[in-house]
């Protein structure tokens, strides 16, 4: 299974930050914002990692990462992703490097103060398809929702103004090969982007999506300042817990 970390856009939401650098290279507490999802993959197994950036800033990735030696890892891969058309467009540039094996995607500024090595590992075991992760929030509107019946996912809904459920997407994504066959179907949005929520909707249909809903904490740092000041708060308090290195 391959690990891909989505850090691309233009952060300009964040602006003035993002002027100057990508935002993912912004610090949340004592780490760039990269280093969560990556790290977040190699705990769970993961070793065969690519970053896929974009924007005036995708060589100070080089400079910072490396090889990921600093993660355990012998290597890292990179792509660069020209504009902003969105996260499947993003995730299609990975084509090559899935090599029709299973994946998982994380978005670069969705961070999780936990594991989901259990996650994965049964993903592996499912026949087809694909897994996502729900997170119950108080502003569900800000996210991609879902709505369950049972075990099942039945519709995810993209920044609802009612939400049906408490239930938010989280930027976590596993999928099986089929995936790329699916963006390619895409039409874009009224943003003029292809949607993840449009691929995950994709496997509902299918009746082949599962999910898991995380009992953890789980934060995106880049969508606003205060989500950014929330994200460096809830890690400054697990480094202090000593659920995570200082």
């Amino acid at each position: 299974m391959k690990g891909i970390v989505l850090a691309g856009g233009l952060g300009t939401r964040l602006m003035p930050l993002t002027k100057v650098t990508n935002k993912h290279l912004l610090p949340v507490y004592n780490r760039p914002m990269i280093y969560f999802p990556i790290e977040t993959m190699v705990e769970a197994g993961i070793r065969d990692i690519l970053v896929v950036t974009g924007g005036s800033n995708a060589g100070d990735f080089l400079r910072l990462l490396g090889n990921g030696k600093q993660f355990g890892l012998s290597h890292l891969n990179y792509t660069y992703q020209e504009g902003e058309g969105g996260i499947a467009e993003a995730l299609s540039l990975a084509h090559d490097f899935a090599e029709n094996d299973r994946i998982i995607v994380i978005l670069g500024d969705n961070i999780i103060g936990g594991s989901i090595g259990k996650a994965v590992r049964a993903f592996e075991e499912q026949p087809s398809g694909a897994k996502i992760f729900l997170k119950r929030v108080p502003d569900a509107h800000r996210f991609g929702v879902a709505s369950i019946q049972g075990d099942r996912v039945v519709a995810i809904e993209e920044k609802p103004p009612n939400p049906k459920s408490d239930l938010a997407v989280v930027g976590i994504y596993m999928y099986d090969s089929s995936v790329f066959d699916i963006i390619t179907t895409l039409k874009p949005s009224q943003r003029g982007e292809l949607e993840i929520t449009d691929v995950n909707n994709r496997y509902i249909e299918t009746g082949t999506m599962t999910f898991d809903v995380l009992d953890c904490w789980w934060t995106d740092a880049g969508t606003s300042f205060d989500s950014l000041l929330r994200a460096s708060n809830m890690v400054a308090s697990w480094v202090k817990e000593g659920h995570i290195r200082a």
